[in-house]
C-alpha cells in the first residue's frame, strides 16, 4: 500500500479568517497546540498561511529601531503620555496582513517520499492538502515521520 497525503493527512483543519486580528490568531494557536493556520476566505478557499514566525517578525529588532525613530521624531524631545504608548503597542494588523502567500500545496494522492521532498525543498513545515480547489486536511512533518515509523515499507 502506497502511503499518500490523504492517508495520513489532518482533516479536521484550524484556519483562520482574512480580518482576524493577531490576538485571535494566537489564540488559535495556542489552544489548539498547532504552529500554523491556512487562512481562508468565507467559501472555504485557501488564501494564504499564518505561522508562529509571521505572528513573532514584528518583534525583530530592526522594527523595534524603525519605532524608535518615528516615536523620537513624534514625541521632539518630550515624553509620550503612557495611555498613547499603551495604543501604539496594540496590534491591528489582520491574518491577510500577516499571510505567506502563495501557498505551497500537494494534492491527495502525493505520495510521502514526494510530501517529504516538498516539504524540505520549500523549507516548509506543513503543506495544505488540495482537492478539487478545496482544502481537504493538512500534512506537517511530524505526519510523514509519524508514517515512517508505522510503515512497513
Amino acid at each position: 500500500m502506497t502511503i499518500t497525503a490523504a492517508s495520513i493527512m489532518t482533516r479536521k483543519v484550524v484556519s483562520a479568517a482574512p480580518d482576524d486580528p493577531v490576538a485571535k490568531i494566537a489564540r488559535l494557536l495556542s489552544d489548539h497546540r498547532i504552529s500554523a493556520v491556512p487562512v481562508c476566505d468565507a467559501h472555504g478557499h485557501l488564501l494564504g498561511m499564518v505561522s508562529e514566525g509571521d505572528l513573532m517578525r514584528p518583534f525583530g529588532e530592526a522594527n523595534a529601531l524603525k519605532r524608535e525613530w518615528w516615536l523620537e521624531m513624534l514625541a521632539e524631545g518630550t515624553d509620550l503620555a503612557p495611555a498613547f504608548l499603551d495604543y501604539i503597542k496594540q496590534d491591528n494588523r489582520t491574518a491577510a496582513d500577516l499571510m505567506t502567500a502563495p501557498v505551497i500545496t500537494a494534492g491527495e494522492g502525493t505520495g510521502l517520499t514526494d510530501l517529504a521532498e516538498l516539504l524540505s525543498g520549500h523549507l516548509i513545515k506543513r503543506v495544505p492538502v488540495m482537492n478539487g480547489g478545496k482544502m481537504t486536511g493538512i500534512v506537517s512533518r511530524s505526519d510523514i515521520v509519524r508514517a515512517l515509523a508505522y510503515s512497513p515499507e
